[in-house]
């Protein structure tokens, strides 16, 4: 969130998952990503991909690009957002953790 690490979403075998970073939340001005994953140290769970993280990948013409260019299945929600959302608008980005 606005070029500094806020927090990490999982996917799961029961769906998706997102904690915030300690330190993030520690911070002066931390704020919720969003109005629906607000400011917790416990993880946030859902069944489904969460909306806020769903919204920030492409439509239409733009979808079908990336998944032409990157042979990524539309129903692949999570790989979709991993390959668009690095450099998107607004103050949220999507980077993967190479550690994992």
């Amino acid at each position: 969130m606005n070029h500094r690490p806020a927090g990490q979403l999982k996917e799961t075998t029961e769906g998706y998952e997102f904690t915030y970073d300690p330190a993030y939340l520690k911070s002066d001005g931390a704020e919720a990503i969003s109005l629906t994953i607000p400011l917790t140290d416990k993880p946030i769970k859902s069944q489904i991909m969460f909306p806020f993280f769903d919204g920030l990948i492409p439509e239409g013409w733009l979808l079908e690009v990336a998944e032409k260019n990157w042979k990524l299945n539309p129903r692949d929600r999570m790989g979709l957002l991993l390959a668009c959302c690095r450099d998107c608008i607004g103050a949220v980005s999507v980077i993967a953790d190479d550690k994992e």
